[in-house]
């Protein structure tokens, strides 16, 4: 169960180049809170400024129109690397995804998402968890099958089948009964996997499991993308 049941509201900056689609996702947040659920308010400006607000823990920012650049992620993540990013961007661009990732984002949806998938996804995303599509977790996790297995340490703590399954549906922020369902197997097996993977990964709670198995996929994603082209000069 999330622990993020305080009534204060959570503001939420929003930033787009495009002034009519700064509208429309501002307006997600005119509905109601869930029960239980803080109010989300969104906090409107420029990039800088809403930067600079490090009461600001959130930023949803929309990479449709031309006016940003994959340039303004690095940016980001130097300037506040603390900022948990829901970014709306173009589909079918995995790699924009992993940077997205890299730089902070928490969730990750095209730009033919509608307005209440962006709303479930940014609060999903103030309730600890990750939102990014399954495709793209898949892969990630399919980086950690592909640990060299010369050492036995490394080998011992590679992931079961069963494991992944459980791991990726983690990241897609399913709890352990909707995780026990849909795999079809009880609730108290699916803790034991949890366990494990945690042990495995040396963390203590989901999000930190979640983060550490990205973590993982990414070294190995640059890992594989350095040794590629053994020829490219380090920055």
């Amino acid at each position: 169960m999330s622990s993020n049941r305080s009534t204060e509201p959570i503001r939420i900056g929003v930033v787009s180049g495009e002034p009519i689609r700064l509208t429309g996702l501002t307006s997600i947040f005119d509905q109601p809170a869930r029960d239980g659920c803080p109010q989300l308010v969104p906090v409107t400006g420029k990039l800088e400024e809403l930067l600079a607000r490090k009461a600001l823990g959130y930023l949803v920012l929309d990479l449709h129109s031309s006016s940003f650049s994959l340039d303004v992620l690095d940016v980001i993540r130097r300037t506040r690397p603390d900022l948990r990013l829901i970014v709306i961007g173009p589909q079918g661009n995995d790699q924009l995804v992993l940077d997205s990732i890299i730089a902070g984002a928490r969730a990750y949806l095209d730009h033919t998402a509608g307005p209440e998938t962006v709303r479930r996804a940014v609060e999903v995303v103030t309730e600890g968890s990750i939102w990014a599509p399954r495709k793209l977790l898949s892969r990630l996790i399919d980086q950690l099958l592909k640990l060299p297995e010369s050492n036995p340490a490394e080998s011992s703590s590679r992931l079961t089948g069963r494991e992944r399954q459980v791991l990726e549906l983690i990241m897609m922020a399913r709890s352990n009964r909707e995780i026990a369902e849909q795999l079809g197997i009880e609730e108290r097996t699916v803790k034991t996997y949890v366990g494990r993977l945690m042990r495995k990964a040396g963390a203590d709670n989901r999000i930190k499991l979640s983060m550490s198995a990205l973590s993982l996929s990414l070294m190995e994603e640059e890992k594989s993308s350095s040794g590629a082209n053994p020829g490219s000069k380090s920055r």
